[in-house]
């Protein structure tokens, strides 16, 4: 059962997801979020796609939530490349104003805001003749089309844009990830849980502003 009933006089929460996950694995967050009388929905993209066409498909989910619920909060919720879409999605894109805006407010965790450091080869344009453009195809076979918005020097990291003026509050949430463990087995680490070093996360243009609090985990 894929509808949702949500109470039209209380905010809403969109938990977006990260790459390689799916919103099947947010249930238990929005689970915790119910228990603490917090209503959410989910949203699901193609993680290989490009970034700001993902970002404009959840612009537009949230657009047509405000206007179908009436909600009077919206809260999006993004994790790791989740959190560059959310923050994308609720900055200037070519879409229609909406017919209604409710107070907006953005959450990200663990964002790679910097770029992916592992996809960094992928943005040396230099390196495409060299390879007889054989590196251009190697990234899209990797990551999909949206191998060009992850470098480090892609106009989507370097060019952030600003957020629209309906978001009231920006809550940065940067996660040291150093020494963290994902799974263990007979008291030794298996699968560490270091994916985005903070040089990843930090940017400077997505921090700064009055709307944006940062803050730094363990």
């Amino acid at each position: 059962d894929r509808s949702m009933h949500l109470d039209s006089s209380q905010p809403v929460n969109v938990l977006v997801h990260g790459c390689f996950g799916s919103s099947g694995q947010f249930r238990g967050l929005a689970q915790v979020l119910a228990f603490h009388g917090q209503q959410s929905v989910c949203f699901t993209y193609d993680d290989r796609a490009d970034l700001t066409r993902s970002a404009t498909e959840l612009r537009r989910a949230v657009d047509q939530l405000a206007e179908q619920t009436g909600a009077p909060r919206i809260t999006v919720i993004g994790h790791s490349q989740g959190a560059l879409i959310a923050r994308k999605s609720l900055t200037a894109l070519s879409l229609a104003p909406p017919s209604r805006k409710p107070d907006m407010r953005l959450v990200t965790i663990s964002g790679p805001f910097d770029g992916i450091a592992a996809a960094e080869t992928c943005g040396r344009t230099w390196l495409y003749p060299l390879t007889l453009g054989l590196l251009p195809v190697s990234c899209y076979a990797v990551t999909g089309a949206k191998w060009t918005d992850i470098t480090n020097s892609s106009r989507f990291i370097r060019e952030p844009g600003a957020l629209l003026p309906q978001v009231s509050h920006y809550l940065k949430i940067d996660t040291d990830e150093r020494g963290t463990c994902r799974r263990e087995e007979g008291g030794r680490c298996v699968e560490d849980d270091d994916v985005f070093s903070l040089r990843e996360q930090r940017n400077t243009v997505v921090e700064t502003g009055g709307r944006a609090q940062r803050v730094e985990v363990r």
